[in-house]
């Protein structure tokens, strides 16, 4: 009978390490994310499933055009999925369908060819605010609609899509001139 209870005990002790385990790498490292809506298309599609790096954002600034999950500041239990435009500090202005930072406009490669912003915003980020916006412009809601996004929102960067799997990448920040 001791042997039963010793393997016993082996099983449970190896549930425990591993819940510990994958509690600790959900809650520090990594995320999985279902994305719900199209606010990001088409780089980012409803029904994709991404992972967040939630380790990144804790030892680096995130930059402008990085990917990020968030939780939405009107209410906190709903998450989001936007792309950074602004830092803190940045002077962000809208108009006639274009995007501009710090009086620059802002090369948005990484939009459709006939994409544009519309809205009229001009506002200065405060210390940790991000002014974020959906690819999909036309079918956003984004800081144009509920303003700045408080860093503490922010759960980490999308990382990798791995579903679909014939649409698997790793998501990368596009390089461009005013980053």
């Amino acid at each position: 009978m001791s042997r039963f209870w010793q393997s016993f005990w082996e099983i449970i002790q190896t549930v425990i390490i591993a819940g510990v385990t994958v509690f600790l790498i959900r809650t520090y490292l990594i995320q999985p994310f279902l994305v719900s809506g199209a606010s990001m298309d088409p780089y980012i599609s409803h029904g994709n499933y991404l992972i967040v790096d939630q380790l990144t954002g804790r030892f680096q600034e995130f930059q402008r055009s990085d990917i990020v999950v968030f939780r939405y500041p009107k209410d906190p239990d709903v998450f989001y999925i936007k792309r950074i435009i602004a830092l803190p500090g940045d002077r962000v202005q809208i108009r006639n369908g274009s995007v501009f930072v710090n009086r620059e406009r802002l090369d948005q490669s990484y939009l459709p060819e006939d994409s544009q912003t519309f809205g009229n915003v001009d506002l200065v980020l405060g210390k940790d605010e991000y002014y974020v916006l959906g690819d999909n412009r036309d079918n956003s809601s984004d800081s144009r609609a509920w303003g700045s996004l408080p860093r503490r929102y922010i759960m980490g960067l999308a990382r990798l899509r791995l579903y679909p799997f014939d649409q698997i990448i790793i998501i990368k920040r596009p390089a461009y001139e005013n980053n």
